[in-house]
Protein backbone atom coordinates (compact mmCIF):
# COMPACT_ATOMS: atom_id res chain seq x y z
CA UNK A 1 0.00 0.00 0.00
CA UNK A 2 1.13 3.57 -0.54
CA UNK A 3 3.12 5.13 2.27
CA UNK A 4 2.52 8.81 1.69
CA UNK A 5 5.03 9.72 4.40
CA UNK A 6 7.94 8.36 2.36
CA UNK A 7 7.67 10.97 -0.36
CA UNK A 8 6.49 11.32 -3.90
CA UNK A 9 8.33 8.35 -5.43
CA UNK A 10 6.66 5.78 -3.18
CA UNK A 11 3.26 7.33 -3.79
CA UNK A 12 3.80 7.54 -7.55
CA UNK A 13 4.79 3.86 -7.66
CA UNK A 14 1.72 2.81 -5.73
CA UNK A 15 -0.53 4.96 -7.90
CA UNK A 16 0.94 3.34 -11.01
CA UNK A 17 0.38 -0.11 -9.49
CA UNK A 18 -3.19 0.79 -8.62
CA UNK A 19 -3.93 2.09 -12.13
CA UNK A 20 -2.46 -1.05 -13.69
CA UNK A 21 -4.54 -3.25 -11.38
CA UNK A 22 -7.74 -1.44 -12.39
CA UNK A 23 -6.90 -1.80 -16.10
CA UNK A 24 -6.43 -5.53 -15.48
CA UNK A 25 -9.94 -5.80 -14.00
CA UNK A 26 -8.82 -5.92 -10.37
CA UNK A 27 -10.06 -3.97 -7.35
CA UNK A 28 -8.31 -1.09 -5.59
CA UNK A 29 -9.06 0.70 -2.33
CA UNK A 30 -8.50 4.46 -2.57
CA UNK A 31 -9.11 7.46 -0.31
CA UNK A 32 -11.60 10.24 -0.97
CA UNK A 33 -12.43 13.34 1.06
CA UNK A 34 -15.39 11.43 2.57
CA UNK A 35 -14.62 7.71 3.10
CA UNK A 36 -12.41 5.08 1.46
CA UNK A 37 -13.71 3.89 -1.90
CA UNK A 38 -13.55 0.61 -3.78
CA UNK A 39 -12.35 1.18 -7.32
CA UNK A 40 -12.85 -1.00 -10.39
CA UNK A 41 -12.99 -0.24 -14.10
CA UNK A 42 -16.46 1.32 -14.35
CA UNK A 43 -16.82 0.26 -18.00
CA UNK A 44 -15.89 -3.40 -17.39
CA UNK A 45 -18.92 -5.45 -16.37
CA UNK A 46 -16.77 -8.27 -14.98
CA UNK A 47 -14.74 -5.89 -12.82
CA UNK A 48 -17.92 -4.20 -11.59
CA UNK A 49 -19.30 -7.62 -10.62
CA UNK A 50 -16.12 -8.20 -8.56
CA UNK A 51 -16.84 -4.99 -6.65
CA UNK A 52 -20.43 -6.09 -5.98
CA UNK A 53 -19.20 -9.49 -4.81
CA UNK A 54 -16.57 -8.02 -2.48
CA UNK A 55 -19.16 -5.75 -0.90
CA UNK A 56 -21.92 -8.40 -0.85
CA UNK A 57 -24.02 -5.69 -2.48
CA UNK A 58 -27.43 -6.31 -4.02
CA UNK A 59 -27.27 -6.05 -7.82
CA UNK A 60 -30.27 -3.71 -7.97
CA UNK A 61 -28.39 -1.07 -5.98
CA UNK A 62 -26.53 1.24 -8.38
CA UNK A 63 -22.89 2.23 -8.07
CA UNK A 64 -21.55 5.63 -9.10
CA UNK A 65 -18.50 6.34 -11.23
CA UNK A 66 -15.61 8.70 -10.53
CA UNK A 67 -13.77 10.85 -13.05
CA UNK A 68 -10.97 13.44 -12.71
CA UNK A 69 -13.02 16.45 -13.84
CA UNK A 70 -16.39 17.60 -15.15
CA UNK A 71 -15.24 17.58 -18.77
CA UNK A 72 -14.37 13.87 -18.49
CA UNK A 73 -17.84 13.15 -17.13
CA UNK A 74 -19.37 14.11 -20.49
CA UNK A 75 -17.88 10.97 -22.06
CA UNK A 76 -20.00 8.75 -19.82
CA UNK A 77 -23.03 10.90 -19.01
CA UNK A 78 -25.25 13.42 -20.78
CA UNK A 79 -25.58 16.29 -18.28
CA UNK A 80 -28.15 18.92 -19.15
CA UNK A 81 -27.33 22.63 -18.91
CA UNK A 82 -28.57 22.93 -15.30
CA UNK A 83 -26.73 19.77 -14.28
CA UNK A 84 -23.52 21.12 -15.83
CA UNK A 85 -23.93 24.39 -13.96
CA UNK A 86 -24.38 22.46 -10.72
CA UNK A 87 -21.34 20.29 -11.42
CA UNK A 88 -19.20 23.33 -12.16
CA UNK A 89 -20.33 24.86 -8.86
CA UNK A 90 -19.81 21.82 -6.60
CA UNK A 91 -17.21 19.55 -8.22
CA UNK A 92 -14.65 18.50 -7.28
CA UNK A 93 -16.25 17.92 -3.92
CA UNK A 94 -18.22 15.48 -1.74
CA UNK A 95 -21.18 15.39 -4.13
CA UNK A 96 -22.60 12.71 -6.46
CA UNK A 97 -24.65 14.05 -9.36
CA UNK A 98 -27.23 11.84 -11.09
CA UNK A 99 -27.13 12.28 -14.88
CA UNK A 100 -28.46 10.39 -17.89
CA UNK A 101 -25.88 7.74 -18.72
CA UNK A 102 -24.35 7.10 -22.11
CA UNK A 103 -24.55 3.64 -23.68
CA UNK A 104 -20.88 2.96 -22.89
CA UNK A 105 -21.80 2.67 -19.19
CA UNK A 106 -22.82 -0.94 -18.40
CA UNK A 107 -26.29 -1.53 -16.97
CA UNK A 108 -24.74 -3.59 -14.16
CA UNK A 109 -23.22 -0.37 -12.78
CA UNK A 110 -26.55 1.43 -12.59
CA UNK A 111 -28.77 -1.49 -11.63
CA UNK A 112 -30.48 -1.13 -14.99
CA UNK A 113 -31.36 2.51 -14.38
CA UNK A 114 -31.00 5.21 -17.04
CA UNK A 115 -29.06 7.55 -14.75
CA UNK A 116 -25.56 7.21 -13.36
CA UNK A 117 -24.03 8.92 -10.35
CA UNK A 118 -21.02 11.07 -11.26
CA UNK A 119 -18.35 11.86 -8.67
CA UNK A 120 -15.22 14.06 -8.86
CA UNK A 121 -13.55 13.58 -5.47
CA UNK A 122 -11.71 16.48 -3.85
CA UNK A 123 -8.77 14.39 -2.69
CA UNK A 124 -5.28 14.53 -4.19
CA UNK A 125 -4.51 10.79 -4.28
CA UNK A 126 -7.92 9.98 -5.74
CA UNK A 127 -7.51 12.61 -8.44
CA UNK A 128 -4.00 11.42 -9.27
CA UNK A 129 -5.34 7.89 -9.65
CA UNK A 130 -8.18 9.14 -11.85
CA UNK A 131 -5.71 11.02 -14.05
CA UNK A 132 -4.11 7.65 -14.71
CA UNK A 133 -7.27 5.59 -15.17
CA UNK A 134 -10.96 6.50 -15.31
CA UNK A 135 -13.82 6.10 -14.93
CA UNK A 136 -13.65 3.91 -11.85
CA UNK A 137 -16.37 2.81 -9.49
CA UNK A 138 -17.20 5.19 -6.67
CA UNK A 139 -18.61 3.10 -3.85
CA UNK A 140 -17.56 2.83 -0.22
CA UNK A 141 -14.90 0.22 0.55
CA UNK A 142 -16.95 -1.79 3.01
CA UNK A 143 -19.22 -4.81 3.13
CA UNK A 144 -22.80 -3.60 2.65
CA UNK A 145 -24.49 -2.91 5.97
CA UNK A 146 -21.22 -2.30 7.82
CA UNK A 147 -19.62 1.03 8.69
CA UNK A 148 -17.62 2.85 6.03
CA UNK A 149 -13.86 3.05 6.52
CA UNK A 150 -12.21 6.39 7.26
CA UNK A 151 -8.79 4.77 7.87
CA UNK A 152 -7.27 1.71 6.22
CA UNK A 153 -7.13 0.01 9.61
CA UNK A 154 -10.94 0.00 9.55
CA UNK A 155 -11.25 -1.91 6.27
CA UNK A 156 -13.27 -5.12 6.42
CA UNK A 157 -11.18 -8.25 5.97
CA UNK A 158 -13.26 -9.21 2.92
CA UNK A 159 -12.38 -5.90 1.23
CA UNK A 160 -8.67 -6.20 2.04
CA UNK A 161 -8.60 -9.72 0.63
CA UNK A 162 -10.38 -8.65 -2.54
CA UNK A 163 -8.22 -5.59 -3.26
CA UNK A 164 -5.05 -5.88 -5.32
CA UNK A 165 -3.80 -2.50 -4.04
CA UNK A 166 -4.72 -0.36 -1.03
CA UNK A 167 -3.79 3.32 -1.28
CA UNK A 168 -3.30 4.88 2.15
CA UNK A 169 -4.37 8.52 2.21
CA UNK A 170 -4.61 8.83 5.98
CA UNK A 171 -7.86 9.57 7.78
CA UNK A 172 -10.74 10.79 5.62
CA UNK A 173 -13.64 13.12 6.40
CA UNK A 174 -16.09 10.44 7.44
CA UNK A 175 -19.35 11.77 6.02
CA UNK A 176 -20.62 10.27 2.75
CA UNK A 177 -21.19 12.35 -0.36
CA UNK A 178 -24.48 14.11 -0.94
CA UNK A 179 -26.38 12.49 -3.83
CA UNK A 180 -28.32 14.98 -5.94
CA UNK A 181 -30.89 14.69 -8.71
CA UNK A 182 -30.53 18.18 -10.16
CA UNK A 183 -33.22 17.63 -12.80
CA UNK A 184 -35.80 17.05 -10.05
CA UNK A 185 -34.20 19.58 -7.74
CA UNK A 186 -33.90 17.07 -4.92
CA UNK A 187 -31.31 15.63 -2.60
CA UNK A 188 -31.48 11.83 -2.73
CA UNK A 189 -29.03 11.33 0.13
CA UNK A 190 -27.82 14.00 2.52
CA UNK A 191 -24.12 14.30 3.24
CA UNK A 192 -21.48 17.00 3.04
CA UNK A 193 -22.59 20.46 1.80
CA UNK A 194 -26.28 19.46 1.81
CA UNK A 195 -27.51 22.82 3.11
CA UNK A 196 -25.47 24.75 0.54
CA UNK A 197 -26.77 22.44 -2.20
CA UNK A 198 -30.38 22.99 -1.11
CA UNK A 199 -29.83 26.72 -1.33
CA UNK A 200 -28.43 26.40 -4.86
CA UNK A 201 -31.27 24.18 -6.01
CA UNK A 202 -33.89 26.56 -4.62
CA UNK A 203 -32.22 29.61 -6.21
CA UNK A 204 -32.03 27.91 -9.62
CA UNK A 205 -35.68 26.82 -9.79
Amino acid sequence: MADTSDGTDATETELDRAATAIREGKLVVYPTETVYGLGADALDSTAIERAFEAKHRARDKPVSLAVPDVESAKRYARPMERELAFMEAFLPGPVTVLCEKRDVVPDVLTGGRSRVGVRVPDQSLALELLERVSPITSTSANVSGRASATRIEELDAEIRDAAAVVLDGGETGGTGSTVVNVERGEIVRRGENADEIETWLAAEE
